[in-house]
């Protein structure tokens, strides 16, 4: 049984889990892992043009992505490398424009158990204080 108090995986095990599980994927464009602790972990994705939407904001698309990325992350950190973990649900809600910069996301966990495990997401480029959006996503574990 996984805990949601201890990790099984530090930040070089995650990322370097997200490199080999998505090996199609630039290594510039994937979110890399900057902090994970019980319960929380705070993911960057570096800038790049194609993230942006006509009138020069970062897209919905990618905010979701860097969404499903934390909280897979946060769910991998509590019990291990479980490549067929999946989303079952995310809902986001969009706050507000998010500018054209580094793009953050911070989970938290919300519940781990057995089969489910639902985190909350905020994600912001220019301060945690003016995030841009909100995710709740939920995952089925094998």
């Amino acid at each position: 049984m996984s805990s949601a108090t201890e990790l099984k995986l530090d930040v070089g095990g995650l990322n370097a889990f997200l490199s080999a599980a998505f090996p199609d994927v630039d290594p510039k464009q994937l979110p890399k892992v900057a902090e994970v602790e019980p319960g929380r972990v705070l993911l960057r994705q570096a800038f790049a043009n194609r993230a942006l939407r006509p009138g020069g904001l970062i897209s919905g698309p990618t905010q979701m992505a860097m969404a499903d990325t934390a909280a897979y992350a946060l769910i991998l950190a509590h019990i291990g490398e479980v490549a067929m973990a999946v989303t079952t649900s995310l809902t986001i809600h969009f706050l507000r424009g998010a500018k054209p910069d580094d793009l953050y996301a911070e989970g938290a966990l919300l519940k781990l158990g057995r089969r489910i495990a639902t985190v909350e997401v905020l994600i912001w480029s220019e301060s945690r204080e003016r995030a841009a959006a909100k995710a709740t996503v939920a995952y089925a574990i094998p």
